[in-house]
């Protein structure tokens, strides 16, 4: 049976609503939830952005069931690896178990901040691949030296060291993250319900280690009022990887999505009260072979109602897949 995860996505809210909001999905009865860590929104309609690690270790306090992952850390430019090492082992510590540690190569848009500039795809996929070493070296207690291409870390360890390790996952997109996720990592990510990204993590040792998918969706009541939120706040997600990637700000995504209608916004992201078309938009991430998804209800201040549906009607619909 697939797993059904809430999103506490650090964009469209504030700190301490996102700890009600996955408060509300463990009463729920949410699988599991993730957390995206942002320094920008995607769009300044959403009007968010608190720091994600603090987030997360209220929310460990808060809640005493639901598994906690961030969705994801890019642990190469605004973050050290060794402090991401630091983070998650505290992390885990504080949830007495429940934390993972989602990583990936990252946005422009919340790398930028530092003024190291944005590499390529190549060089920023080198970085990760190199951040992870570093990580798993921490996790285990090690006393790291270690003087890489990208990253020196000086005699660093971590003195609450969390046992078992937090498990990492790692985002991919394309063959070289699939090689790097399934031979380094504990469990893959993806945005989109592609099969062949799975197919090629598991050729590089991924086979029978959990997927994880995300999906955008949007309850109300008022299917209008769904679609409207939607194109609001998140029109620019069928821009692709390749570009949200790259571009820098804020301005930058409300500029290249501006063309995008609500039409289109409405054909792939799930709007509305009809609950079959929630579950249909599942079944394509379980289809393609994900173990677990994560929902992402769209807009900060319309969790509660989403939540009580999803207890409802929502997650007794998605038990049958």
């Amino acid at each position: 049976m697939v797993q059904i995860g809430y999103t506490m996505m650090t964009e469209q809210a504030g700190p301490r609503d996102l700890v009600a909001h996955v408060v509300g999905a463990e009463e729920a009865g949410f699988d599991f939830s993730v957390t995206s860590d942002h320094y920008f929104p995607w769009l300044a309609s959403q009007g968010h952005s608190p720091n994600a690690w603090a987030v997360l270790g209220a929310a460990a306090q808060a809640t005493s069931r639901i598994p906690l992952m961030t969705y994801v850390t890019c642990p190469t430019t605004r973050y050290h690896p060794v402090l991401v090492a630091q983070q998650a082992a505290t992390l885990q510590l504080l949830s007495q178990g429940r934390f993972r540690l989602g990583l990936g190569s990252g946005e422009n848009l919340n790398e930028h901040v530092v003024g190291h500039g944005w590499p390529g795809v190549s060089v920023r996929q080198e970085m990760l691949e190199e951040a992870v070493f570093i990580i798993r070296a921490l996790f285990a207690g090690d006393l790291v030296n270690h003087h890489g291409t990208h990253y020196d870390v000086d005699h660093a360890r971590l003195w609450d060291v969390a046992v078992p390790a937090p498990p990492i996952g790692i985002a991919v997109s394309g063959e070289r993250s699939c090689r790097l996720a399934g031979s380094a990592a504990d469990l893959v990510i993806a945005t989109e319900p592609k099969r062949e990204l799975l197919e090629a993590f598991d050729r590089h040792g991924g086979a029978e280690k959990p997927r994880i998918g995300q999906l955008p969706v949007c309850y109300d009541t008022d299917h209008g009022a769904a679609v409207e939120r939607a194109h609001e706040q998140f029109r620019w997600f069928g821009l692709g990887w390749k570009v949200n990637a790259e571009l820098p700000h804020d301005a930058s995504f409300a500029s290249a999505s501006a063309s995008v209608t609500k039409e289109q916004v409405a054909e792939g992201i799930p709007c509305g009260p009809n609950v079959d078309r929630f579950v249909e938009a599942v079944r394509a991430f379980t289809d393609a072979g994900f173990t677990e998804v994560a929902l992402v209800q769209i807009g900060g201040g319309h969790q509660e109602p989403y939540l009580e549906w999803a207890r409802r009607e929502l997650l007794p619909a998605l038990r049958t897949l």
